[in-house]
């Protein structure tokens, strides 16, 4: 009986262990209590999020269309899976008034066929089978389809969800204001065309979602029913125009600033032969009072994100990627290029009660230049180029309790009677509850020139997106449009990750090209000077001018070999920036591939090592 007591009392406790886990498992399961251990938090939904749920007053229903079987990747299995789980925390945070139902569509199913009612579109596999994970949303005869969720857009799977339960649970499209300066919503007459304009394309994308107000840049109260305006280019803004948007802010309303130091599209009629000069538009009483500043004289210069080559290479239009975004912020995360023209750029001083939000930014390798030299290309454009070594906000984000940039009472309109002064609600000298307000450096980039691209397809025109431009504006609007509680949520943990060692080196690379430019141009204009006083010595006539002395030709000839000398370092500095930036992308990749196989081959090794050591010891 002994021989077998250890054994039996082996069992007894396996069998006990085995029963705590299941006992466990179950009590974890109807627990309400959730730990989201992941890194970047990918199960834990955001406040705005919560407060949305709960703020629900009418079941809303989410049918969520997920395919299965063996020919689904594996990629896409465990992505489908995640999505599920997204779904599930928002039904544990909403209760009963959001009620899910997951669908699993086979080939020539009626899952297949609902889904397909509902707008979910397919997706082909390698294999040849279809794929559906989307997503529809309704309450009542309200509803919103996400035909395809796709991996790319994990960041914003939340964002995508909330947003559709948003707008099923509001009865109208919400208003929006534009205010410019620029005929953004079409005129019927444009003095430079002389006949009417069509509305832009932004104007005609923002008509589909929301319902568009126009307000004049003279107002001096914005309408009561906006929440959220939208203001382009506002030249020669009046004070009262800047003390009724001050008041809109402070009530709570959503403001979207494009300013611009240099808007090309927007010319002044200049003299014959005379370039034409781009305007420029500020708020500066308000700018002030937020603590922000931006010198209307001055565009961004920026060698890294320059747009054109050779003779057009231009560092004032610049083609900004992924590295320049805020990918934490949801407006800004999923956006891939940025055309920005002949921008200027913030600077920013937050005044107490408020906290700034950068959304776009600058290299380090850029400069301010004056805005006379923005459409300067070519050489001509870096030759004075001298980096900052900063890197500055062209678009941001201001948070927090706003106070009125005019604590002495409106602005008087000049020639204004007393009693019409009176007429305006009493003045609010602080907002009651936090607020946002989104500035941009750039009103070039909203124009249909530099969004998009017009093509003329069998006689209808079809208009395709050239670049991000205006789903950045459209975000925006639809952020702000959507509510405070979708302003809070956050882009979850993204896959990309800027080769920010290669920017530096390509960076340093062109501090010293430019370097070695100046150091050149230098040369030239010393050693021209100085023929120009042995030429002066000679007499300085027209024939002694022709007839070089053995002086000016040793100063001369001492020239050439600089300028060759100079092109040769000049081109040892681009092939050693190529070299450098191949050398780095070469062994990041062989660390990323090769690095974990290795340390596992290496751990191996050492474990069969020590057990032959042990082996022989014995």
């Amino acid at each position: 009986m002994k021989k077998y007591e250890t054994l039996v009392y082996s069992a007894i406790g396996l069998a006990a262990l085995l029963l705590i886990l299941v006992a466990f498992n179950y009590l974890a399961g109807t627990s309400p209590l959730r730990v989201d251990l992941t890194q970047g938090k990918l199960y834990t939904l955001s406040d705005g999020t919560r407060k949305l749920l709960q703020g629900l007053d009418a079941p809303v229903k989410i049918k969520l269309y997920v395919s299965r079987g063996d020919a689904v990747p594996v990629q896409l299995r465990a992505f489908s899976k995640r999505v599920e789980d997204v779904v599930n925390e928002l039904k544990a945070a909403a209760g009963k008034n959001l009620v899910v139902e997951i669908y699993h569509p086979q080939p020539d199913s009626e899952e297949e066929d609902a889904a397909q009612l509902d707008g979910i579109e397919s997706q082909q596999l390698p294999s040849g089978d279809s794929f559906y994970l989307g997503a529809a949303v309704s309450r009542l005869d309200r509803k919103e389809t996400i035909p395809v969720i796709s991996p790319q857009r994990e960041p914003l799977l939340e964002y995508d969800l909330v947003r559709a339960i948003a707008r099923v649970s509001t009865a109208k499209q919400p208003e929006i204001g534009v205010m410019s300066a620029l005929p953004v919503l079409g005129e019927a007459y444009n003095p430079m065309t002389r006949g009417p304009s069509d509305p832009w394309v932004l104007a005609n994308e923002l008509k589909r979602e929301f319902d568009v107000k126009r307000v004049d840049m003279s107002a001096t109260e914005i309408p009561a029913g906006l929440n959220v305006l939208l203001l382009i280019h506002p030249r020669d803004i009046t004070p009262q125009t800047q003390y009724a948007l001050d008041q809109f802010v402070l009530r709570g309303g959503k403001l979207i600033a494009f300013v611009d130091p240099f808007a090309y599209f927007d010319q002044l009629p200049s003299m014959p032969g005379m370039p034409q000069q781009g305007t420029s538009s500020s708020l500066p009483a308000l700018f002030k009072a937020w603590g922000v500043k931006m010198d209307t004289g001055k565009v961004l210069s920026d060698v890294v994100y320059a747009s054109g080559s050779g003779q057009r290479y231009t560092p004032t239009v610049l083609s900004l990627n992924r590295s320049a975004f805020n990918h934490r912020d949801v407006v800004t995360s999923q956006l891939e290029t940025l055309l920005y023209v002949f921008g200027g750029a913030f600077e920013v001083t937050p005044v107490e009660g408020l906290n700034v939000v950068d959304l776009v930014r600058s290299s380090p390798n850029s400069m301010l230049v004056e805005d006379s030299l923005a459409t300067t290309s070519g050489d001509a454009a870096t030759k004075d180029f001298k980096p900052g070594n900063k890197s500055w906000p062209l678009a941001l984000r201001l948070n927090g309790k706003f106070k009125t940039a005019f604590p002495g009472g409106p602005p008087p309109a000049p020639g204004a009677k007393e009693e019409k002064k009176q007429a305006l609600p009493p003045q609010l000298m602080e907002s009651a509850r936090d607020n946002s307000v989104i500035l941009v450096a750039d009103t070039d980039m909203l124009g249909d020139p530099a969004a998009v691209d017009v093509q003329d397809v069998f006689g209808r025109k079809i208009v395709v997106p050239s670049n991000g431009n205006l789903a950045f504006a459209l975000g925006m609007v639809e952020q702000f449009a959507a509510g405070d509680d979708l302003i809070s949520l956050r882009s979850r943990a993204a896959s990309f990750r800027p080769l920010t060692v290669v920017r530096e080196l390509e960076a340093n690379a062109q501090k010293q090209y430019f370097g070695k430019i100046s150091e050149l141009e230098q040369e030239i204009k010393s050693t021209t000077d100085k023929l120009q006083e042995l030429q002066k010595v000679q007499g300085g006539s027209a024939a002694s001018a022709q007839i070089l002395t053995a002086e000016q030709q040793t100063e001369l000839d001492r020239f050439r070999k600089r300028v060759a000398q100079t092109r040769l370092e000049l081109k040892e500095v681009r092939k050693n920036l190529r070299h450098d930036a191949e050398s780095l992308v070469f062994w990041t990749k062989v660390v990323n591939i090769a690095l974990m196989p290795l340390l596992v081959a290496l751990f191996g090794i050492g474990v069969a090592l020590v057990r032959r050591r042990r082996a022989a010891g014995q």
